[in-house]
């Protein structure tokens, strides 16, 4: 298309590897702009998607191990379990919320008070607040 209109590519510059009409340069693999960001997208998603998978494998292998002991064994199969309440045993499917004592539960057993959470929340707010307010405390002065 280029060459019927008279047009020369800038050096450096050449036609779109997708052969769309527009230039590209070596920067972008010899593609154009766009040809090059749907290029670098089908990457991010199939590098998510290479992760997703190896993290689930790593999951899976990682709560069997936790079976194979016989002193986590409870701990293990509810974790094997996470789509059913810890509280009623109702299915919660992807609705389920997990609580910050490590388990999870339906929306009747969701609030701490309701599946009587061993989780100190009162601790974690005053080392929260420390934290965030730290004590200022100026030297006395010297009396003349």
């Amino acid at each position: 298309m280029a060459e019927e209109n008279g047009f020369q590519a800038a050096e450096g510059h050449f036609p779109c590897a997708n052969k769309c009409g527009f230039f590209g340069s070596p920067a972008t693999l010899n593609l154009c702009s766009k040809c090059f960001r749907n290029h670098r997208m089908s990457e991010d998603l199939s590098n998510s998607a290479k992760s997703t998978v190896e993290n689930s494998f790593f999951v899976v292998s990682s709560s069997s191990a936790a079976r194979s002991t016989v002193e986590n064994y409870p701990a293990a199969e509810a974790a094997g379990k996470p789509n059913r309440c810890s509280a009623c045993r109702k299915r919660v499917g992807l609705s389920g919320f997990n609580c910050r004592c490590g388990t999870t539960f339906c929306g009747a057993h969701r609030y701490p008070e309701q599946h009587a959470c061993p989780f100190d929340y009162k601790a974690v707010g005053r080392e929260a607040i420390a934290r965030a307010h730290p004590v200022v405390k100026a030297d006395k002065l010297e009396k003349i």
